[in-house]
């Protein structure tokens, strides 16, 4: 027999499976369980963000083999998430492609 876990909302320890979702009798909350759960990725600032979105860099961002730097209040539209260190693929203007860490950025 599997664990049954609390409910998100209100964290009540009597929830209960009803054909393949967990029901909370205490505050009704019907919620469906997931064997992968997606990593969240946050912004320097907090905000969480999705593939797609446009960011800014917040501080110059050296770049190793190339002759300068990325400039604080550079633009990056269309990123991408991915997995691993540096969680952010995408385009740079006069640098092509690049990986970002989302420390370094912020939502637009």
């Amino acid at each position: 027999m599997s664990q049954i876990p609390n409910c998100p909302v209100c964290q009540s320890a009597y929830a209960y499976e009803d054909r393949g979702l967990f029901v909370c009798p205490e505050c009704g909350n019907e919620w469906q369980e997931t064997e992968e759960t997606a990593a969240v990725v946050k912004d320097a600032n907090g905000n969480v963000l999705q593939d797609g979105d446009a960011v800014t860099v917040i501080k110059d961002l050296k770049v190793k083999g190339a002759s300068g730097a990325i400039k604080q209040g550079t633009k990056v539209k269309n990123i991408r998430l991915v997995e691993g260190d540096h969680n952010i693929d995408c385009k740079v203007d006069g640098f092509g492609a690049m990986k970002l860490k989302a420390e370094f950025v912020k939502k637009l």
